[in-house]
């Protein structure tokens, strides 16, 4: 027998498995995490684009964009010394801000941005929070050539210079996280955001638009809107890091806002691309632990690489602890719907970013059979047609103990391909 520790939100399931039984799909490596010295060397040497102390001169205004609690970047260490660079070439602290690229997710918590940032830089940097809805924060920049509004936070113009920092792994629609996201959907309006995310569904199959998927930016229809918007307001420099399992940087791809981000993707994708035999019937998959299920529109995410290895009606035990609850209150009322189809005719009638969340999460509860191991209460998991499960034991007595599995124990990390 093995044994496995699958993370759920802050805590761990300890499982115990049969090598003949169960595979573990993605490579436990975990890399050391760079120096500041080594991260230094690459700020140095940035791709297609002068240095930081070069673009940005004394006096000027710089705005800082980093992710919020949703995502593990190693802003923190990155952030702390972009801050100590530009203090150094003449910028003053109070010339200097921090702004969340939130979408339309909740705002950052003053624990969160203290954990983002680190306590040294939350306490002498002024943060800015991103609000989607909020008309006075929002300015218009014109449209794109499909007519989608292109509205930002003002922030991003009232600043000489604008350096993003995120980090990039799989998006299950957007192709890739990172780069242009922290801009568009990151500090867009709500218009511009249900726009952009309305071209990942195509009303006229009423299913996911072909291309637009995971591991994918050319020709993905949601990646190309983003960069369309993002045109329009270009960063002047942008940090991409690679983290581990822990959340330390282990590699950063830095300079120019889109061939930066693109290196860092076919990076990524080099080596986070696993191949495999077949599809099996029984898949057991963790989101990795806070901050990848936090919520369940976060932790949903997950479900699109188990079901790329989970035959047609077989089983995903999913744990996901979703501590923040479903991740907006007004989530399960897409349910409603009596199935996917349904939804899917009343997402095209009135679109909404959550819908299609909705919609993408109940195709794959139809498709196979989900346990959830979670904190969500039973009766908000029923209505998503979702089977709530106390623990993998309990999960695992509801399936023929002869048939073989896989385990995914690192959540969207990995793209798996047969």
């Amino acid at each position: 027998m093995s044994e496995i520790n699958l993370a759920y939100g802050k805590s761990i399931f300890n499982f115990n498995f049969d090598e003949n039984r169960f595979q573990v799909l993605g490579n436990a490596e975990e890399h050391s995490a760079l120096t500041d010295v080594e991260i230094g060397a690459k700020l140095d040497n940035p791709i297609d684009s002068q240095t930081i102390e070069e673009i940005v001169q004394p006096n000027e205004t710089v705005l800082i964009v980093v992710p919020d609690a949703t995502r593990r970047t190693a802003s923190g260490q990155i952030v702390n010394l972009i801050v100590r660079r530009l203090i150094a070439g003449g910028t003053m602290p109070f010339d200097i801000r921090i702004i969340f690229a939130t979408g339309i997710h909740r705002r950052v918590t003053e624990a969160e941005k203290q954990s983002i940032l680190t306590g040294f830089i939350a306490q002498r940097i002024k943060t800015l929070d991103h609000n989607p809805r909020d008309l006075a924060q929002i300015v218009r920049l014109g449209e794109t050539a499909d007519k989608i509004p292109i509205e930002l936070n003002r922030a991003l113009t009232e600043h000489d210079r604008v350096i993003i920092v995120g980090g990039v792994t799989f998006h299950y629609f957007a192709g890739f996280t990172g780069g242009r996201k922290l801009i568009c959907p990151g500090l867009a309006s709500s218009r511009t955001i249900s726009e952009t995310h309305r071209l990942a569904f195509d009303c006229r199959t009423k299913a996911r638009r072909k291309g637009v998927e995971a591991g994918v930016l050319d020709g993905n229809a949601v990646h190309e809107a983003f960069m369309e918007v993002v045109e329009r307001m270009k960063p002047s420099f942008a940090v991409n890091t690679i983290v581990n399992n822990s959340g330390d940087a282990v590699d950063l791809f830095c300079g120019d806002w889109e061939t930066s981000h693109r290196k860092a993707c076919e990076f990524y994708a080099s080596k986070h691309t696993v191949e495999i035999p077949g599809k099996r019937d029984l898949v057991i998959v963790s989101c990795g632990g806070l901050p990848f299920d936090l919520n369940l529109i976060q932790a949903h995410k997950v479900l699109d690489m188990a079901s790329r290895v989970c035959a047609d009606g077989g089983t995903i035990v999913f744990l996901a602890e979703c501590a923040d609850g479903l991740g907006r209150k007004d989530f399960l009322e897409w349910f409603g719907a009596k199935d996917s189809n349904e939804l899917a005719q009343k997402l095209c009638e009135t679109y909404q970013v959550n819908g299609q969340t909705a919609w993408s999460l109940l195709r794959k509860a139809e498709k196979f059979n989900i346990q959830i191991i979670t904190s969500l209460e039973e009766n908000e998991t029923r209505l998503m047609r979702l089977h709530k499960a106390r623990d993998l034991e309990d999960a695992l007595s509801k399936t023929d103990s002869e048939i073989r599995g896989y385990i995914l124990p690192f959540g969207a990390k990995f793209l798996f391909k047969s």
